[in-house]
């Protein structure tokens, strides 16, 4: 009896743990039509969330924010310089916590998109020269397969139960292996078998990689996916970055995407048999410390994103998007089930119809950027304003959404930094010419170095007590302390009266601040001089506010100001 209780229990227990494999023998394929998750064809809409962008404490809000805006997929590219400042000095703490990261879209089942590159650009200090991947090789290959080991001893790709859905290697390698030639050819190849060969059990991508060999996805980036398709017909058809707005330089304009353009530009790019969009940006953050990339990215990255860089909706965008999105899904079985078939009303007027057994979709477009049109589709008549496209789940009812309604080759030789001329005056000799000497570089100052700004420090200074407005001089360090406003909006370090410099709080660096304002017939372009500041930095008392101002400024006029609304 005993001996048959024993064998009971093996087999159940061998039963369960069969069960338990079974479960988390999730697969991800795909065909010319979709990304194909547990045997299933899906239409996939992604957006972009940096995770150093922001900070952890955001992370959740900032993913439920997204998943309620009809978002399927995170996608994050992953930040070599920050997880590996120098060769074999890892980071992997606070806002560089990557698992954490991953983790958190888990909780909210979310999938991810896991860009590691190394190379990524995103306008990122040190996110690495597509040049320098190749001199890098060896210690690229070591990042790329550090990370897929970390990923995967956490269960954290779809294959082994998790939100991992997809990976890219490189970014935006094309343009650069074609002027390189047969070596540049020969480094994408490996670095495609490279990355194959972590078997991390989803695909990879490359993204503007025409000739990404077998079995890697070639994708697209671009303001507009209107005439891209993979390089072989059994591939789907993939926009890894569908620009939402663009980044801000000092001194140029705060450039805003309309979110009716977006919303005809990803209606579009569906119809024409695309299933897998993603937004840069869909929370486009801010650029800490000096991750901002060169030579003058501005501190905020907020690339006028469906949530903007303090982590509130920025409506009408994200509103909108949302009931893109809801429409979109509605005609998912019909877009990855059937082709369409495309009726012409005008030379700018179209109805795509998806239909099959038991469903029917359509989108009627009208592509005319200046009129309006009507058309008659299945016996009904439609008015189409310019430059937009109904959509219709069931194509015998009415539209359930309108979208119109409601880089190159060695980028280290580029010129930056000192370009000159660069002259020493008053000495015996009369002027000496310094612009063709030997010139170093070397990141932070020696305040830095003193741990100035660190509230835990004992000053290694005196710091000169009782300011006045009169005595304020340029490049000059200053302290003070406050307490933390009461409430839960979002905080901003408004510096507008002050010049050019970095500002830290209780240790941790804002990134530069510069409150310039444009060059040119542009009266409404000046990069607001207000900077984000989390407030997981706060705590409730003797908060440490030190600034470095390299100009001139009035220090009496810095404030905190709440953040209350995107607009």
């Amino acid at each position: 009896m005993e001996n048959s209780v024993s064998k009971l229990f093996i087999l159940f227990l061998s039963t369960a743990l069969l069960l338990a494999t079974e479960l988390i023998q999730c697969t991800v394929t795909y065909d010319s039509k979709a990304i194909i998750i547990n045997g299933q064809r899906r239409i996939l809409i992604s957006g972009s969330i940096h995770y150093p962008r922001s900070t952890p404490d955001m992370w959740e809000d900032l993913m439920q924010k997204a998943k309620d805006g009809g978002i399927d997929v995170i996608d994050t590219y992953v930040f070599w310089s920050g997880h590996e400042p120098s060769p074999g000095n890892y980071n992997f703490e606070g806002s560089y916590d990557l698992v954490h990261f991953v983790k958190t879209a888990q909780k909210l089942g979310l999938y991810v998109m896991l860009r590691i590159g190394p190379y990524v650009c995103a306008e990122w200090n040190f996110g690495y020269s597509v040049t320098l991947s190749i001199v890098l090789a060896a210690a690229m290959q070591k990042f790329t397969t550090k990370i897929v080991a970390m990923m995967k001893k956490r269960n954290l790709f779809e294959s082994q139960g998790g939100p991992i859905i997809l990976s890219q290697i490189e970014n935006e390698y094309g343009g650069v292996e074609k002027l390189l030639g047969a070596p540049g050819q020969a480094y994408m190849n490996w670095t495609a078998s490279m990355a194959v060969g972590l078997d991390t059990g989803v695909p990879w991508v490359m993204c503007k990689q025409p000739d990404a060999p077998d079995p890697v996805i070639n994708t697209f980036n671009g303001f507009y996916c209107d005439t891209f398709s993979p390089n072989k017909p059994y591939k789907p058809t993939m926009w890894t970055e569908a620009w939402s707005g663009w980044f801000t330089e000092f001194g140029g304009p705060i450039h805003k995407r309309p979110v009716e353009d977006l919303a005809f530009a990803v209606a579009r790019f569906i119809l024409r048999g695309g299933s897998f969009v993603n937004y840069y940006m869909y929370h486009g953050g801010t650029n800490f410390g000096r991750t901002a990339g060169g030579p003058f990215i501005t501190t905020s990255y907020d690339y006028d994103a469906p949530i903007d860089e303090y982590g509130l909706i920025r409506d009408p965008k994200y509103g909108h998007l949302k009931e893109l999105h809801r429409a979109i899904k509605q005609c998912e079985q019909a877009l990855v089930s059937s082709d369409p078939n495309v009726t012409k009303f005008g030379p700018a007027l179209q109805a795509h119809v998806f239909s099959g057994q038991g469903f029917c979709s359509a989108f009627l477009s009208n592509s005319d950027t200046k009129s309006a049109a009507q058309v008659k589709f299945y016996n009904k008549k439609y008015k189409l304003p310019p430059w937009s496209i109904s959509i219709l789940p069931n194509c015998s009812s009415a539209p359930v959404f309108n979208t119109a309604k409601n880089i190159g080759l060695h980028y280290e030789t580029r010129a930056g930094g000192i370009l000159g001329p660069v002259t020493l005056s008053g000495l015996d000799q009369g002027t000496t010419v310094l612009t063709w000497q030997k010139w170093t570089y070397k990141v932070g100052m020696k305040g830095e170095a003193m741990d100035l700004a660190s509230p835990n420090n004992v000053s290694s200074v005196e710091w000169t007590q009782g300011l006045s407005s009169e005595g304020q001089n340029p490049l000059t360090w200053y302290r003070a302390y406050f307490d933390a406003p009461e409430g839960d909006e979002p905080l901003a370090l408004d510096m507008l009266s002050m010049g050019k410099g970095q500002a830290w709080i209780n240790g941790q660096s804002i990134g530069r601040y510069w409150p310039v304002y444009a060059q040119g017939n542009c009266s409404t372009c000046s990069y607001v001089g207000r900077y984000h500041v989390p407030r997981s930095w706060l705590q409730p008392t003797q908060n440490l506010l030190v600034i470095f101002e390299e100009l001139f400024g009035d220090v009496f006029k810095i404030a905190l100001v709440k953040r209350t609304s995107s607009t």
